[in-house]
């Protein structure tokens, strides 16, 4: 059984940067894409980036697009979300997910999920 733990998180200023990881172990992200997903109070979940297993094939939603990249390292199943020029409607949980072949936006059919890291960006 895989298990996700995901660490970074904590308190920005607006403008800030934060780079999340994704660390599974129990198993490994072989053939798995990964993706982070977040989910603000009051709010329900809402996708932000996704990597299939193979390098260079990302996707992410418009909110955080040119200002998040989502990357991977393989060899240490650990997946990553570097965060820049934070907003503070980037404030959330951000949790990550692993899904044989791709993570699907909906995050309906994830296989495996992470406990999440809070962010909070505030001034």
């Amino acid at each position: 059984q895989v298990q996700l733990v995901e660490s970074g998180g904590g308190l920005v200023q607006p403008g800030g940067s934060l780079r999340l990881s994704c660390v599974a172990s129990g198993g490994t992200l072989n053939y798995y894409g990964v993706a982070w997903f977040r989910q603000a109070p009051g709010k329900e979940r809402e996708f932000v980036a996704s990597s299939r297993w193979s390098p260079g094939n990302t996707d992410y939603a418009d909110s955080v697009k040119g200002r998040f990249t989502i990357s991977r390292d393989n060899a240490k199943d650990t997946a990553y979300l570097q965060m820049n020029s934070l907003k503070p409607e980037d404030t959330a949980i951000y949790y990550c997910a692993a899904e044989w072949g791709s993570v699907k936006r909906s995050g309906n059919t994830v296989n495996y999920w992470g406990k999440g890291t809070l962010v909070t960006v505030s001034a």
